[in-house]
């Protein structure tokens, strides 16, 4: 079974694996209503009509089934109401993350085992091995690409049953194929990088939409610097995340971004670039792939704080269910709520939510 999303990346996915004598099925999964989350905006990228209808043509064209996976219930109830109570709590939330994790791979496995699939394939760039026992996520070919660090909180199980054709490849490469085999439309097709659900960008608007009376209950929250000192007043802390420099509304002379949210307080704390670097940070909720248990020691990773990090040097320790994490240089903009994800070379030792930061070294 393979996860066709109507863009080019799944849809070479299903070509490749089709070739290569796999007996495939196709599934677009739509997993939430356009029309709630972006009213009066053109239906365009994934969960769209026309990308279902692209999914399906790729099908038809080369003879394998397609199916339609309506997941909306359980996405809105878990994704969209995780973003929403994230963003509530004064964390920023990483719902990409979430829904591979808990909504999608669940969702295709258990359609899987109705059609008699014994695997489930992605159009991620990412790569995935047996090792020791474990199954163990590393990066794709092409690190401008490169996906591991969205999938991974997927389980041992899951990945037992998971395979990613793209992941030795580059996207040039992926195009050049789509070309070769007739498939123009999908190399002129435009890229999502949207949250599906948040269309337009504006996670502000949707927050508003999503909860009744949110300006009332968030107004009147005031900026305050490290000191403590009050500077002005913002529109609400929901509508700001850390290392946010855009948008303010406060001009103080020099170059100020969100270091912190109180959300008890209702307070957005302000500070300097340099006042955004933290030495290390706690990470929960955590999934190892490439290692069981980390028992207590000490390991030398590289960590991502966010999708579109290059990563830093860290030292990671698990103590129970957290891991705390040093990083020896420091790192700006780490935000509560996003995912941090522990690498050895190219492999994902595994990865959790980051629940908070600090400035001191701990020991």
């Amino acid at each position: 079974m393979v996860a066709m999303s109507g863009g080019i990346d799944s849809s070479v996915a299903a070509v490749m694996l089709h070739e290569q004598g796999y007996e495939v099925i196709g599934m677009t999964m739509k997993t939430w209503d356009y029309a709630s989350s972006a009213p009066g905006k053109k239906e365009t990228g994934c969960c769209s009509l026309d990308s279902i209808n692209d999914a399906r043509n790729i099908a038809v064209n080369l003879g394998f089934p397609h199916y339609i996976l309506d997941i909306r219930e359980e996405f809105g109830d878990f994704v969209i109401n995780h973003f929403t109570g994230e963003y509530l709590a004064g964390r920023t939330p990483n719902p990409c993350v979430l829904c591979n994790t808990h909504i999608k791979w669940d969702a295709l496995l258990r359609r899987a085992d109705k059609l008699d699939c014994e695997f489930i394939a992605t159009g991620h760039y990412a790569n995935i091995r047996e090792e020791a026992g474990r199954y163990v996520i590393s990066k794709g070919l092409d690190e401008n690409k490169d996906q591991s660090y969205a999938l991974w909180g997927i389980s041992q199980e899951s990945l037992s049953r998971t395979m990613y054709p793209l992941g030795n490849l580059r996207k040039t490469e992926i195009r050049q194929m789509a070309m070769d085999r007739g498939f123009k439309e999908l190399v002129t097709k435009s890229e999502s990088y949207e949250i599906c659900f948040v269309p337009d960008n504006d996670y502000r608007g949707f927050l508003k939409r999503r909860v009744p009376g949110l300006e009332e209950k968030v107004v009147g929250g005031e900026f305050v610097l490290e000191d403590g000192s009050v500077v002005g007043n913002h529109e609400g802390y929901p509508f700001y995340t850390v290392g946010q420099r855009k948008g303010l509304g406060i001009a103080l002379g020099y170059p100020v971004y969100v270091t912190e949210i109180q959300k008890e307080d209702n307070k957005v704390v302000l500070g300097t670039f340099d006042e955004l670097f933290r030495d290390g940070m706690y990470v929960n909720s955590l999934n190892l792939s490439k290692y069981a248990d980390l028992n207590g020691q000490r390991l030398d990773t590289i960590t991502k704080v966010r999708y579109n990090d290059k990563g830093a040097p860290a030292v990671i320790e698990q103590v129970g269910d957290t891991m705390k994490v040093f990083f020896g240089n420091g790192v700006n903009a780490i935000a509560p709520g996003q995912a941090a994800v522990f690498y050895e070379g190219d492999d994902v030792i595994g990865g959790g939510w980051i629940s908070s930061s600090f400035r001191q070294h701990v020991q």
